[in-house]
């Protein structure tokens, strides 16, 4: 049976991503921070998929948590097969007011979404004799266009993390990215109108589902010959 983590678990790509799994017959550790209501809900709904569970509570932005939460999983399962790192987080910022962008959202946005990304990476890697690891960056990584500068600049360094994780832990443990497109999540709660108008510009005419990135998570995990690679889903955004 496989034995999947996921990071920032309990609701949106991370809760899809984990019922994804649970379909194919994985045991799935549901990682939250704060989320614990919605983690629990994503443990019921995985095993209603089909899949096991165990729940997960560590701050990824903290390396002594994150050795906590290895080590419970290591204590459970005893090996990890596929990690992924989905935890994440931003806020608003005019990309053009450079006053905005304070260094309490620096350090937020880099401590989460690219420290914590590499601490999860470093302890995994530990659990995973093969194996795959999927981060979910962002096309806001490629593009330099997003929810602000420093959600920007985080996700592109999640994806150079990425190729440089699949060359120092290759051959047998593969690292990819996935970078998403518009996706409707909570993060984009009341804004109705760019809502409309991102997905009257995309080629595809809507906005991504969680449901649609957890099938290229899971898809991705499997490829087995592919490493240090950027999975773009983003209903034709960059090629619009």
């Amino acid at each position: 049976m496989l034995k999947v983590l996921i990071t920032g678990g309990g609701t949106g790509i991370g809760r899809a991503a984990a019922i994804a799994f649970a379909r194919e017959g994985a045991k799935v550790a549901v990682n939250y921070s704060r989320s614990e209501a919605e983690a629990k809900e994503t443990l019921a709904a995985v095993k209603e998929a089909g899949g096991d569970g165990l729940l997960c509570q560590a701050d990824v932005a903290d390396a002594a948590a994150v050795k906590d939460m290895m080590a419970k999983i290591k204590r459970e399962w005893g090996s990890l097969d596929v990690l992924v790192n989905n935890a994440g987080v931003t806020t608003f910022v005019d990309m053009a007011d450079l006053d905005a962008l304070t260094d309490e959202h620096w350090d937020q946005v880099l401590n989460i979404n690219l420290k914590g990304a590499f601490y999860v990476c470093r302890e995994g890697a530990k659990l995973m004799e093969s194996g795959s690891i999927v981060n979910v960056a962002s096309i806001a990584g490629i593009t330099g266009k997003g929810s602000s500068i420093a959600y920007c600049a985080s996700k592109a360094a999640m994806i150079s993390l990425t190729k440089s994780l699949a060359s120092v832990l290759a051959p047998n443990i593969r690292v990819n990215a996935v970078a998403p497109g518009f996706i409707d999540t909570r993060w984009h709660a009341g804004r109705d109108e760019v809502k409309k108008a991102t997905a009257e510009a995309l080629p595809l005419k809507r906005l991504g589902t969680p449901e649609d990135i957890a099938e290229v998570i899971v898809a991705t995990a499997k490829f087995s010959w592919v490493t240090g690679q950027v999975i773009v889903a983003d209903g034709g955004q960059l090629n619009g």
